[in-house]
């Protein structure tokens, strides 16, 4: 007889009266902890200034939050936040579109090129992407934490019951358990350790950062790449994809993989000019 796994965690670490500190907030603000740490490392490396990575930080924080919010309230349900504005600004519960994060972040890096480094966007883009892999692993285990983002029913013994009736068990209601389903949350986070590791290991073993945009262009083939084959084993998000070939969460991930496909193919042309870091004179 297959064993599955029964998921009951609780989504919150502690309350603070009625206000509940999740472990998905946790998440989010440890991985940015540990992606500041080695952007630190990056920048020191090529010896820039420190108030760079300064203002780098907080362009890409507001950016990621303001576009992960905005994402999920314009792709995938924006009249019932027409509807409840107040709720808008509850991110802690859950509810941030990683395509509207990465476009947030698009907009933060322009600003910030333009503002602060005067250097192209792509030099900024292979240091932030590095540690990105990581933050996002975090965010999808926050995720699990929170009983979301699960996939189809399936007989495999790694398939997790989650808590559907989440709110109504924390009250005290006895809990009404899914059928086995893919922990898909899972899936894109061992996914996207896995693009952690290779890109760090092309920009602190291969120098790959010398070819500017082959870094950012391999983690937007791996992360989104990745975010599309998933996607099938995933329930829908919303009532509207139901009938879809293919669901919005896919239909965004594919602009992306064709970017990152082209800024690897620049990269790597004999023509395109290399980057070399600054270096102290003895």
């Amino acid at each position: 007889m297959l064993e599955y796994i029964t998921w009951t965690a609780d989504p919150a670490i502690f309350s603070i009266g009625s206000r509940e500190i999740r472990w998905y907030g946790l998440a989010f603000a440890v991985g940015f902890a540990i992606g500041y740490w080695i952007v630190a490392r990056m920048w020191k490396n090529e010896k820039l200034p420190q108030n760079w990575i300064d203002s780098l930080l907080m362009y890409t924080v507001i950016g990621t939050i303001i576009g992960a919010r905005l994402g999920h309230i314009l792709f995938y349900n924006p009249s019932y936040y027409l509807e409840h504005p107040g709720e808008i600004f509850l991110i802690w519960e859950g509810g941030l579109a990683s395509h509207g994060g990465t476009l947030g972040i698009i907009i933060a890096v322009y600003f910030y090129s333009k503002r602060v480094s005067h250097k192209s966007m792509l030099w900024t883009f292979d240091k932030l992407v590095v540690p990105t892999g990581l933050v996002a692993a975090f965010i999808r285990l926050g995720n699990l934490m929170n009983h979301e983002v699960y996939g189809h029913v399936t007989d495999k013994p790694w398939g997790f019951r989650f808590i559907e009736n989440l709110n109504a068990w924390k009250r005290g209601a006895e809990p009404v358990f899914s059928a086995p389903s893919h922990p898909t949350g899972l899936y894109e986070a061992v996914c996207y350790l896995l693009t952690f590791v290779l890109c760090m290991w092309l920009y602190f073993r291969k120098n790959a950062y010398r070819k500017e945009g082959l870094i950012f262009g391999v983690f937007m083939i791996c992360i989104f790449g990745a975010r599309f084959f998933i996607e099938f084993l995933k329930n829908d998000q919303e009532e509207f994809e139901a009938n879809m070939l293919l669901n919005m969460g896919q239909l965004l991930s594919i602009p992306f993989v064709l970017a990152g496909l082209y800024f690897v193919w620049r990269a790597l042309n004999k023509k395109n000019k290399t980057y070399e870091p600054k270096r102290n004179s003895k």
